[in-house]
């Protein structure tokens, strides 16, 4: 079978398979272990519950929205800190967002912003892996944070009122 069709194949299958990753330590930059891909209900550009039902952790949020290698927020989006040295102005300002906008409503947008703005150049950190279109190698058939990682950055952006 050629590459392309096995590409192919694995992003097709990539909803249903389950993510490897190389990282033996949750604190590395180093692609996530093992997890199952997760359902998630949009309901008024919102998601409401949790993905998987988790909760987030708002240290370990702050340190994946300011890791080069994970969430990287600070590429495009201003935020409050004074020990971060450069930020993006691609993106709005994420300072006071806590206080601003509902949880389910930053969920979505961190989640995967293109199911209702197919423009936006940001991208989807937890988007159903079968339609993220010429994913890296590395990423095919999964996200590009965990469902845990997402729910720590969802719980520190609240945080910020």
């Amino acid at each position: 079978m050629n590459p392309a069709a096995k590409a192919i194949i694995a992003v097709l299958l990539g909803a249903a398979l389950c993510r490897v990753g190389a990282a033996a330590d949750p604190a590395s930059s180093a692609l996530p272990m093992v997890e199952s891909y997760c359902q998630w209900q949009q309901t008024d550009l919102m998601i409401n519950e949790p993905l998987c039902g988790l909760k987030g952790d708002a240290q370990r949020g702050r340190a994946i929205a300011t890791d080069g290698n994970r969430g990287n927020c600070v590429a495009c989006h201003n935020m409050p800190f004074a020990d971060v040295e450069a930020y993006g102005t691609i993106g709005p300002s994420l300072a006071g967002i806590g206080g601003r906008y509902p949880e389910g409503y930053i969920r979505m947008r961190v989640v995967d912003t293109k199911s209702f703005n197919p423009a936006s150049i940001m991208p989807g950190y937890y988007r159903d892996p079968a339609k993220i279109h010429r994913p890296a190698t590395a990423y095919v058939g999964r996200t590009f944070l965990t469902a845990q990682q997402v729910e720590d950055v969802i719980a520190f952006l609240m945080t910020m009122k």
